[in-house]
């Protein structure tokens, strides 16, 4: 058995063709937020993951093994339920609000633009669905928000063209940022 105990985020700073090459290994939710266990690469090898503990990993992350090979994570189609809002008597805002009431049962929940996606829980079917949202179940990678205190989840920069410079040159408005 190989140990990789290196998780390198979206493997950032690898060059593309390392990744092509690098064996990968697909795994589900349950085994992405755990910080030991053992797993079969694409390649056949065993490996086991010692990561420092609350390390989540997310598909695309790369780990490097002991051995200086690298191997890419995947994450693993799972039974999920994708939540959208109905066309006819519903409006994107229902996601929001669905997004709000799962988030205050503190359920993992992947947020997109189009769809809300949560682990089977028949409880919080029903209740989506008396709230006029569509639940289907469906096969599909699971990457749940990070929340506010995990892993910082995509690494943005948090770059949105905003310049303060010349604030201090012109401003005769009175913000206060």
């Amino acid at each position: 058995m190989i140990h990789a105990s290196k998780r390198i985020a979206q493997g950032q700073g690898l060059a593309a063709p390392l990744l092509k090459r690098a064996a990968r290994i697909e795994l589900d939710w349950d085994v992405r937020q755990k910080s030991r266990f053992e797993a079969t690469d694409s390649s056949g090898r065993s490996i086991g993951v010692f990561l420092p503990r609350g390390t989540v990993l997310r598909g695309g992350d790369v780990l490097l093994a002991e051995d200086g090979s690298l191997v890419r994570v995947q994450a693993a189609p799972q039974q999920v339920l994708r939540i959208t809002p109905c066309t006819q008597h519903g409006s994107p805002f229902d996601l929001v609000r669905a997004a709000y009431h799962l988030g205050n049962r503190h359920v993992p929940i992947e947020l997109t633009p189009d769809y809300l996606q949560i682990e089977p829980d028949h409880v919080l079917a029903d209740m989506l669905r008396a709230m006029h949202l569509i639940v289907t179940e469906v096969q599909a990678a699971f990457e749940p928000e990070s929340g506010a205190y995990g892993d910082g989840g995509h690494g943005h920069a948090h770059a949105h063209g905003h310049s303060h410079a010349h604030d201090h040159d012109h401003d005769h408005h009175g913000h206060s940022h």
